[in-house]
């Protein structure tokens, strides 16, 4: 269904001049069919409130092991010690989601998995890999065989089925590449976090020396926090791309396709110094820092592409008499953005655009999937929803402006 077809053209209205520039514009107004609920595109559903609470549960045990490791006094400071790399991750991940972003809850589940539930299940699985497939009479110690093949392949999986996860929880929002990184960093965020607990404290207890606990600190919390998050959003941004793509029932060639390059990702990480480099600052700067480097730009390219997309899509709602070619500009260009801010914290009215923003986001989203082909059954009722949804949120912001 065409949106400039759509039954429920808006109305004129009495003074169509366009409310933030006070240009003339096409005439638009509210729906006559006012009465019609909400969308509510942040609100958990079942499934998700389930996974929050089993995963806050399973990072309360990875806790209490911990606790019993270490005692809780000690966990305490590794913890506040922790923060400092999942900060810098956390605030990476929030530039990356920054033009669309992704509802709390699901990032939330996203971390509670990485922090609670992969550590456990990594825990767990990794003894059991262990048995099956290490070799005593090979050519790989124990300690070495753990580092380079046990924890790159179990730590991806488990870490990629909280990826997955998600995947299938969130339909309406997880729908490209973007969403896909940063779901698959949230996790990857959340698991550094407890590992680099362990990190810490291990490298304390076995010497206690507080400058061993320093260099581990600048190696994991300083030089490479990022690490798990670059490692884990492959996945994510592979399962973006299914998602795109429209088919989600082939979610396991997907799936793999991403954990290959994690896996891959993570066997470097632990075995390319004394495997392919001679130095760590030698595998730093002439590995790990140019990957990071081009991840950061792929990313910023992916943004632009995703902007572009967005524009495109609310434009065939400014054909429509939906939104007005301010609008679309406001929503889907940096410039426009920052005018709009400027203008919601001048007027104290910054959550409502806020709001508004993201309405225009979701409609983006949903309009791409009809356009595409891969709408399901509640994305044209979830249209029309958005579409009465960005005329209230309107009218509230602009309610007493003088236009």
């Amino acid at each position: 269904m065409s949106v400039t077809s759509h039954p429920m053209k808006p109305s004129p209205e009495p003074n169509p001049r366009d409310p933030w520039t006070g240009a003339s514009r096409t005439a638009t107004g509210l729906p006559a069919t006012v009465g019609m609920p909400l969308a509510q595109p942040g609100r958990p559903g079942s499934g998700v409130l389930v996974a929050l609470v089993l995963c806050t549960l399973l990072l309360l045990g990875v806790t209490f092991f911990l606790s019993g490791i270490f005692g809780s006094g000690t966990l305490l400071w590794l913890g506040l010690l922790a923060m400092v790399p999942l900060g810098l991750c956390l605030a990476g991940l929030r530039w990356v989601d920054r033009w669309d972003p992704e509802p709390r809850p699901m990032l939330l589940l996203a971390l509670l998995w990485g922090a609670g539930t992969s550590v456990a299940g990594a825990l767990l699985v990794g003894d059991l890999f262990t048995e099956l497939f290490f070799n005593p009479a090979g050519r790989l110690d124990l300690d070495t065989f753990g580092a380079v093949v046990q924890a790159p392949i179990v730590e991806e999986l488990v870490k990629g089925a909280g990826v997955l996860l998600i995947f299938w929880l969130n339909r309406a929002h997880f729908d490209g590449p973007i969403d896909g990184i940063v779901y698959g960093g949230m996790v990857g965020a959340g698991f550094a976090f407890t590992e680099n607990i362990l990190y810490f404290g291990s490298s304390y207890a076995e010497s206690g020396a507080p400058g061993d606990l320093a260099a581990v600190f600048v190696l994991r919390g300083l030089f490479s926090p990022f690490a798990h998050v670059l490692f884990t959003a492959w996945t994510g941004f592979a399962l973006g791309l299914c998602a795109e793509h429209g088919d989600r029932s082939r979610w396991p060639l997907y799936l793999g396709l991403g954990l290959l390059p994690a896996v891959l990702g993570h066997f470097l990480w632990n075995g390319g110094v004394g495997i392919f480099f001679d130095s760590f600052l030698d595998f730093y700067f002439l590995l790990q820092l140019p990957l990071f480097v081009a991840t950061v730009v792929s990313v910023v390219l992916l943004q632009r592409a995703e902007l572009r997309l967005i524009a495109r899509r609310l434009d065939e709602y400014r054909q429509a008499g939906w939104f007005t070619p301010a609008e679309v500009a406001m929503f889907a260009t940096p410039a426009g953005r920052k005018a709009a801010r400027a203008w919601a914290s001048a007027h104290g009215r910054g959550r409502l655009m806020q709001d508004f923003t993201q309405t225009a986001m979701d409609l983006a989203s949903v309009r791409q999937r009809i356009s595409a082909g891969h709408a399901d059954a509640g994305d044209h009722a979830r249209e029309l929803a958005l579409l009465h949804q960005s005329y209230r949120q309107r009218a509230q912001l602009l309610a007493g402006v003088v236009v």
